[in-house]
């Protein structure tokens, strides 16, 4: 690993923490025949399909945070491997609803347990995924993402 500058800004740690945690979680989920990006697009749909909502791939672009482009390319892939499905929106002819099959819902609780064992390792330098500094962690990083661009 380089060594980091003698005073990193803010930016450069979130890039290298992402950068780091990134390659983790795509190591991690590789034996489940998923990407990092893939994962995210299964296990947000997994999640939202548990709450009863069957998202259009614009929906899953705004929950994950992923331009509906690559959603899009993600989703056709998953469809492929028989993890996702398409149906016909009812009320737009224009867009589609999604939904994990019964196979993406087993990859998906499968790769979400492994990804949880990862970021309990990965949280252990700060006591561990319920500990009060991974919680203060969490609340700044929110505090981040919120804050709007210029």
């Amino acid at each position: 690993m380089a060594p980091l500058p003698e005073t990193p800004t803010a930016g450069y740690l979130v890039w290298r923490l992402a950068t780091r945690w990134r390659a983790a979680v795509d190591r991690a989920v590789a034996p489940h025949g998923l990407t990092h990006a893939q994962y995210s697009v299964l296990a947000s749909l997994h999640g939202m399909g548990r709450a009863g909502r069957r998202p259009t791939q614009r929906e899953l672009a705004d929950h994950t945070g992923l331009e509906p482009l690559y959603v899009s390319k993600l989703v056709r892939a998953l469809e492929r491997n028989g993890l996702v499905e398409r149906t016909p929106h009812p009320a737009d002819s224009r867009a589609v609803q999604l939904a994990v099959t019964d196979a993406g819902a087993e990859v998906a609780r499968r790769a979400i347990a492994t990804v949880r064992d990862l970021h309990d390792h990965l949280l252990a330098p700060l006591g561990g995924r319920d500990a009060p500094a991974a919680r203060q962690l969490v609340e700044t990083l929110q505090a981040l993402l919120a804050a709007p661009l210029p």
